[in-house]
């Protein structure tokens, strides 16, 4: 199932958007594809969407399970235009986007469903879902100098925060039920990240509706789907375990020769389980037990 580019997807692919939940995986490099698909399949998505350059080859049991489309996720804004056109072609339906090297958790992933974790979140009258992403990066980078390393995997176990979200339409006051989260390596390592790159929330997960659409900073035009839980109590939140932007600073040259070693003495082994990422309160399950 390979596709030219979106609109023939969108023309002959069609039907991988008729059920629910989406996955949209854009693939940057050639880092860890196949595990980021593979985990997202297991994760129980009904399609999964695989954005990738014409050149880069999968293994064929994903081939025969992926819809590929051949894209640039690299362009400037491509990854925005894409998920906004899948998305409206598919209203009501729920989708999540990611990049490769980047798994998702959410609470009890181990036991319990995407499609079980989402029923519950839109019976509390829920369109999106706020996910941190949790860098990733692996404790040898002589051994290591991609820093990417599923075995040997580290997280940062604190230095994360939260602060108020400014509406600049309202006088830089407050938005209501928004905050922007900062921490891990784009904390850490700050000075080598654009001040509109550090945040660390994203709407990963969102329920696709007519006229609401993906902005390049990870929210949408429509306020409450950026809102991290409803007015009357707390929701369920998920994780993003990325490598991304450990990567990012290992091959920009500007920040590569400066960075020896990411652990310090926050780092913890990632045990690959949401329990860890609950007791670290990188998520919640809101009123979901």
């Amino acid at each position: 199932m390979q596709y030219r580019d979106v609109t023939a997807f969108l023309k002959d692919g069609q039907t991988a958007l008729t059920k629910g939940p989406v996955a949209m995986i854009f693939v940057e490099d050639d880092v860890e594809v196949a595990t980021t698909l593979r985990h997202h399949e297991q994760m129980g998505f009904a399609s999964v969407l695989a954005f990738l350059p014409a050149v880069f080859d999968l293994p064929r049991d994903l081939q025969e399970t992926v819809h590929r489309i051949d894209y640039d996720a690299t362009a400037e804004g491509a990854v925005e235009a894409a998920v906004n056109a899948i998305s409206a072609a598919a209203p009501g339906v729920w989708m999540f986007y990611c990049y490769n090297a980047e798994y998702l958790f959410f609470p009890f992933c181990e036991t319990r469903s995407i499609s079980e974790l989402l029923a519950f979140h839109t019976e509390e009258r829920r369109d999106a879902m706020l996910t941190y992403v949790v860098d990733l990066y692996a404790d040898d980078l002589s051994e290591h100098p991609d820093a990417v390393s599923l075995d040997r995997a580290h997280l940062d176990r604190s230095g994360y925060y939260a602060l108020a979200r400014k509406d600049a339409d309202n006088g830089y006051q407050p938005k209501e039920r928004q905050l922007d989260f900062f921490g891990g390596l784009r904390w850490r390592f700050e000075e080598h990240v654009p001040y509109t790159r550090r945040k660390i929330d994203r709407i990963a997960l969102f329920r696709a509706q007519a006229g609401v659409a993906l902005r390049a900073d990870h929210t949408f035009s429509q306020e409450e789907y950026n809102t991290y839980a409803c007015p009357w109590h707390h929701n369920i939140t998920a994780a993003l375990c990325s490598f991304r932007t450990a990567k990012a600073l290992k091959r920009n040259p500007g920040s590569t020769h400066g960075i020896h070693t990411f652990k310090w003495h926050n780092s913890a082994p990632f045990e690959w389980h949401s329990r860890q990422l609950l007791d670290l309160g990188l998520m919640e399950p809101g009123q979901w037990f």
